[in-house]
This record gives structure tokens, sequence and C-alpha cells, in this order.
């Protein structure tokens, strides 16, 4: 008896919850919290496309390498960045088409764009195309490796080139050229802008958002995980 009444004793000094002490925000500390976050929220909206679509060209920049995928707006944005500049040359990137190669007769972005840049009156010796092998992912990279490889095949010589891409995919693809190629050559970058929705407003519609946020994670993760992208 005395034994059972001794195992029910010890039974019940186990405890499964304790009462302990914790600190906490006050309703101040609360309000400065919400504030804080509150503010942090609105300066990434508004300041988030201004970073992704970035400009800052070389002056010294000797050849404009421009994205084969950029639409017909943007690739007359180049030509004139070409001719208001002092390039000598321009490169168009790209990879496979995904549809129309039996109705264009071209196979990749990097021969549409330099044929777009032939038919708005540029002369054929000052545009080279370099294609981009077909990839599944890590296109950007795939497209700055395959003219690094090109660039250093030929005979050109080249201290600093000027990249032009569209919007906010802009600073990504300024990221992984200046990975290959710099210090070898320097990598100045022109974001085109885009006609699909207002940059200063991008939030307004769902083609903004949808396309920042793409872009946001993109970035982040060619930044910090992997920059072959």
């Amino acid at each position: 008896m005395q034994a059972k009444k001794r195992r029910r004793q010890k039974f019940s000094k186990i405890k499964l919850i304790k009462r302990q002490e914790m600190w906490t925000l006050t309703a101040p500390g609360w309000a400065i919290a919400i504030a804080v976050i509150a503010y942090l929220i609105f300066f990434s909206i508004t300041h988030v496309h201004s970073y992704l679509a970035v400009t800052s060209p070389l002056k010294s920049a000797e050849i404009l390498v421009v994205e084969g995928w950029l639409p017909d707006y943007a690739i007359e944005e180049a030509l004139i960045e070409f001719k208001n500049g002092s390039y000598r040359q321009i490169i168009t990137t790209g990879g496979t088409l995904g549809k129309g190669t039996y109705l264009t007769g071209y196979n990749n972005f990097a021969e549409v764009t330099a044929a777009t840049f032939n038919k708005l009156g540029l002369e054929a010796e000052k545009v080279v195309a370099v294609p981009t092998p077909y990839v599944v992912k890590d296109r950007s990279y795939a497209s700055a490796a395959e003219f690094y490889r090109w660039l250093s095949n030929s005979n050109i010589k080249v201290e600093s080139i000027n990249l032009f891409s569209l919007d906010v995919h802009t600073r990504r693809s300024w990221l992984i050229f200046k990975k290959i190629l710099n210090p070898e050559i320097q990598v100045g970058i022109i974001a085109a802008k885009t006609q699909d929705y207002d940059p200063e407003k991008w939030w307004g519609s769902s083609q903004g958002v949808r396309t920042v946020l793409d872009e946001t994670i993109a970035y982040i993760y060619a930044r910090f995980l992997s920059w072959k992208n």
C-alpha cells in the first residue's frame, strides 16, 4: 500500500507545463514595430523597380551587346543608343525560337534581332549574331558564356562593353555578364523602358506585379544561390 502511494506521489510531481516570464512589446513598442515594417514594405515597393531596371553605361564601351529576346521597340532604342554612342559593333545574343522558325527562316533570337537591325538600316558588317546553344535553364548564363567564347575566338580586342536589356531583367543580366567577363572586360548596362506596364506604378497592373515579383525572386536566386540564370 505504501509503495503504491509513493508511486502516485512521484507521478504527481511530473509537470507537463510551467509558468515563466517573457519579454513582449508594449503598446507603443508594437506601434513603432508596425510603423517600421510598413515603411520597409513601402520603401521596397517604391524602389525595387528602379533597382532592378538599372542603367549604368560605360562611355568607353566599344561594343553594344543586345539580348535578342527584346521586343521590337527595345531594339529600336538599342539602335538609337548605338548611333549616339562611340560603338563600332553590335553583338546580338539569344537562344532558340520556340515558334516561327518555319515562317521566319531563323532558328534563334540572335539571328532574328540581327536581321531586325539590318531591316532598320544598320549596315550588315556592323552587327554580328552570336546564337546561344539550346538550354532548358540558365539561358542568360548560356548567352553570356557563348558571347565570351565567341569573343575569345575572334580577332576583336575589347576592353569594355555595354549590355542592352529590358526593364527589371537588366540587373540580373548585368550580374551574370560581369561574373563571366570581369576583370578582363568591363561591363556597363542599359535598361530599355517597358511598354507592358507603367514602371512608376508597377503594382497597379497584374503584368507589372508578376514581372517585378518574378524578377526579384530570380535576381535573389542568381545573386545568393546560383548566378547561372
